[in-house]
């Protein structure tokens, strides 16, 4: 049978363009639809604006630290529209980036929704119809909104880029990663800033001591935080605040409400079940190792497959899938000691198991200091940091690191080579410390601070 394209992409984010590009140098026939701005969650709603409001709303320390080092130094107020047009100036170059690689490997790009008719053939929102030997899912995710009264009431990390001025007060609404990222985000703005989550502490799934430092830190630097606490309506006023009432008996007004309580695969639509491609409960697309759905000519990648959630991953998937489909060298997706930042203030690094998942899989030696840096503690600020290894008493080996300091990401993405490698304790403490640094403190610690 002959097929328009040997490959169709459904998704212009970083896994679907690397995949197309990857693709298409190898010789492939290569076509790409994207329904909304190329570039994906990551670059235009994610990663990339988020990391540029985290870089803006840390001046304000900045400024006071160098009152403390002798400077004459002040802050005026934050431009936010000035900030947000270069900002959006900045997103708009790197979606012609996007578009250009796309186009300068010769794939054939649909600015247009696309959807399954079979198993080899993607109709298009324009009507028109394209086969492909192999089509690959990767639209991504998008955020979820409560189902309360309200909730439209109410924005999301989405809309967050966008917003045409700073609120005064905001409450945010969960506590993963992105809703404590933007509650220090937008706190270093200026922002009166509360934050509710449900369970009994942020960050569910990290290292147990690690997320309670920077708890503890966000509340240090004026995040009003309440845990064990939910949304259970919300309401508009006559002057335009909203009203909220909460499972902890309160009612407050905010000038804003965002809601950070998870993300779903964006498969509605898309005809999926219908061709019988397996669905899991989330929505998520079900796959193998080598990201094969249960319809052979169709595979996905990223976040619609809600596997690990990550920009690099998706990108990591995406070459994999090259490799095992076009390349002739079945590569199954390694998922294991992914190193991954939290761009909290502070931030937190982390690769490998938490003490906690450490603990269930055998003896373990934990090693772990805190203390004031040396630029924090001349400066007067009471801030914190954190050095922990995991390490398995059996064979020695390094099973988790986790950092929470500031430019812990910088940190951990090394730290996390020595990991993947299978580094033991006995080579860190080879290792002769970079000093004075904070993460000299990695391979100083010499005994263990408790064992399980």
């Amino acid at each position: 049978m002959s097929f328009d394209y040997d490959l169709f992409v459904i998704g212009g984010g970083s896994g679907g363009v690397r995949a197309a590009r990857v693709a298409a140098q190898g010789g492939a026939r290569v076509a790409l639809a994207e329904e909304d701005r190329y570039g994906g969650t990551c670059v235009q709603r994610g990663c990339v604006p988020k990391k540029l409001m985290v870089f803006a709303s840390e001046y304000p320390g900045y400024v006071e630290d160098a009152k403390a080092y002798g400077w004459e130094a002040q802050i005026g107020e934050f431009s936010w529209s000035a900030f947000k047009s270069k900002m959006h100036t900045e997103l708009d170059r790197l979606e012609g980036v996007y578009r250009n690689i796309l186009g300068n490997n010769d794939v054939e790009t649909f600015d247009a929704r696309a959807r399954l008719a079979d198993a080899h053939t993607v109709e298009l929102s324009d009507g028109s119809r394209k086969t492909a030997k192999h089509i690959l899912l990767a639209m991504g995710g998008w955020p979820m909104r409560p189902d309360i009264p309200g909730a439209e009431l109410g924005i999301t990390s989405n809309e967050v880029f966008h917003m045409d001025d700073l609120p005064g007060s905001m409450l945010i609404l969960g506590g993963g990663y992105i809703a404590c990222e933007f509650a220090c985000i937008l706190n270093g703005m200026g922002v009166n800033v509360t934050q509710y989550y449900r369970g009994a502490q942020i960050l569910r799934g990290f290292d147990e001591e690690a997320r309670g430092l920077v708890s503890e830190e966000m509340q240090q630097n004026g995040i009003d935080l309440h845990l064990g606490t939910n949304i259970l309506e919300m309401h508009k006023e006559d002057d335009g605040r909203i009203r909220v009432k909460a499972t902890n008996g309160t009612e407050r007004h905010f000038d804003q409400v965002m809601f950070a309580t998870g993300r779903t695969p964006n498969t509605a639509d898309m005809g999926l079940q219908d061709l019988g491609v397996e669905l899991g409960r989330k929505g998520e697309v079900l796959v193998d190792e080598y990201s094969q759905t249960s319809v052979p000519s169709i595979y996905a990648i990223g976040d619609v497959t809600d596997r690990v959630n990550l920009t690099p991953v998706a990108i990591r998937e995406g070459m994999a899938f090259v490799e095992t489909v076009f390349n002739g060298n079945p590569t199954p997706v390694d998922h294991d000691l992914i190193p991954t930042a939290i761009f909290t203030q502070p931030e937190m690094g982390t690769v490998g198991m938490s003490e906690e998942e450490a603990r269930d899989h055998g003896p373990i030696e934990v090693y772990a200091t805190s203390f004031k840096p040396m630029r924090e503690a001349f400066a007067g600020r009471a801030q914190r940091v954190l050095m922990k290894l995991i390490v398995c008493a059996d064979t020695r080996r390094v099973l988790g690191c986790h950092i929470v300091a500031p430019g812990a990401g910088e940190m951990i993405q090394l730290a996390g080579i020595a990991v993947k490698m299978g580094a033991t304790k006995e080579d860190f403490d080879r290792t002769v410390a970079v000093h004075p640094t904070m993460t000299e403190e990695i391979v100083t610690m010499r005994e263990p601070v408790r064992t399980a």
